[in-house]
């Protein structure tokens, strides 16, 4: 299982956000994809920040009792990312999403560049996938 790596299972077509888009747009696009979070990106796909449901929830509810309006991603992103390389192991990846709470991580290459996702519910796929066949083998 050490050998199976994140590329295996994660989403390359994830949904993501620029600094400059405004929050409206942002809660539209959560609203249509059903994703809880997404990397921010930069015009050359670089990771430069990650925005969540909440982070905009938190916003927009702010926007309704100050009756405030327009921010842009980048105002309510975080900066401080943690991700992961296509490369790491999914039981790695899966011991780290116990000790930190991100429950999606962006997938990025050695110069920083984003090539996907990969969420807690695909980290257990992988999981139960070779639970499987590891009892499937015992028989």
């Amino acid at each position: 299982m050490e050998s199976v790596q994140v590329r295996e299972y994660m989403n390359h077509y994830p949904v993501t956000f620029t600094p400059e888009m405004v929050v409206e747009e942002a809660s539209l696009r959560f609203l249509k994809t059903k994703q809880i979070g997404g990397p921010v990106i930069d015009s050359n796909k670089r990771l430069v920040g990650f925005l969540s449901e909440s982070d905009v929830l938190a916003t927009m509810l702010e926007t309704i009792y100050h009756n405030e309006h327009k921010s842009n991603v980048e105002d309510l992103m975080r900066k401080d990312v943690l991700s992961v390389k296509p490369y790491d192991s999914v039981i790695e990846l899966a011991q780290n999403m116990l000790k930190n709470k991100p429950k999606v991580y962006p997938v990025v290459d050695d110069d920083g560049n984003l090539v996907g996702t990969i969420c807690r519910n695909d980290v257990l796929m992988a999981l139960d996938k070779h639970m499987r066949s590891s009892f499937q083998a015992g028989k």
